[in-house]
């Protein structure tokens, strides 16, 4: 252990589900940053390597953790395991953290808590080595979402033409929608009716989050918005002007043009541009990957 992990803080005591309420209510009594504020103590830490300072920033942002862990929940791992593991993310954050580049620190700790926890989950589900590629990973991540945004069911297999646009939006293939889809069931997911004590008292339902955003990750998703706008504007320019116009109208727009209408405009076929569509997708997640990684964002999955 370095001398900068042996400064970086300990925070509230979290030892397991049953103190788990006892910890939401400690983390509430730390306050929440102002710009300024936070910006010193991250220039005192940067500067100094000042425990105190790595302190504050760490426990001001402890809510922000549980909220974001809280969305993890339906993966069946204890919230308190995925809170720590958060936490762990947030340090890192905090370490790495550079203020003069503009961010607040919500902004930057949000992609390190992210991937703290997707990286845990993922090593906890042992589903013939799930996620083992960026494309898998995020097939992991966003695939209940998407299955509640197409209002398919939970617990059944997926209609082909849901399968099918998934496949096309993530950028992997049908066979592996329809084989993590069937994972994902296998796993199931906790329920909120459990009993947090063995003598019954109390229920997850109870400690759910407050559905009221916090204000430092109100601040962080505004932020990280524009970080991704910015890194999509950027990344549009490894993209030559058809390619550009076609990842544009098919999948950039309110109203996404079908694949017969550009093929007129084109005078190509169809399957020519969706092979154009899927290779300037292809080409605009790599670019945004590079440029994250030389601005030392990590990008969620």
């Amino acid at each position: 252990m370095t001398s900068t992990e042996r400064n970086l803080p300990a925070v509230p005591s979290l030892g397991g589900e049953q103190s788990l309420n006892r910890y939401l209510a400690e983390i509430r009594k730390f306050p929440i940053l102002k710009p300024e504020q936070e910006y010193m103590l991250a220039k005192r830490y940067q500067e100094h390597q000042d425990p105190q300072a790595a302190a504050q920033l760490v426990t001001s942002h402890l809510r922000l953790v549980s909220k974001i862990a809280m969305g993890y929940r339906g993966y069946g791992l204890p919230v308190s395991e995925l809170i720590s593991e958060g936490n762990i993310g947030l340090m890192q954050g905090v370490k790495k953290f550079e203020p003069d580049r503009g961010f607040r620190l919500a902004t930057y700790a949000m992609w390190w808590i992210k991937a703290s926890i997707q990286e845990y989950i993922l090593r906890s589900w042992s589903l013939v080595k799930m996620g083992t590629t960026a494309a898998q990973k995020k097939l992991f991540f966003n695939l209940r979402r998407m299955k509640k945004n197409l209002d398919a069911y939970e617990d059944t297999d997926l209609h082909p033409d849901d399968v099918a646009k998934i496949a096309t939006t993530l950028g992997v293939s049908q066979q592996e929608v329809v084989n993590m889809n069937r994972r994902m069931m296998m796993g199931g997911d906790a329920s909120l009716n459990v009993s947090l004590r063995e003598e019954g008292e109390g229920q997850w339902m109870d400690i759910l989050a407050d559905e009221r955003p916090l204000q430092d990750e109100t601040v962080a998703d505004a932020e990280e918005a524009s970080v991704r706008h910015e890194l999509l504007v950027e990344a549009m320019d490894s993209l030559n002007e058809r390619e550009r116009d076609i990842l544009t109208e098919r999948r950039l727009t309110e109203e996404p043009k079908t694949l017969e209408e550009l093929s007129q405009v084109y005078n190509v076929s169809r399957e020519r541009v969706r092979q154009i569509e899927v290779r300037a997708f292809e080409k605009l997640q790599k670019a945004m990957t590079r440029i994250a990684g030389e601005k030392r964002l990590i990008p969620a999955f």
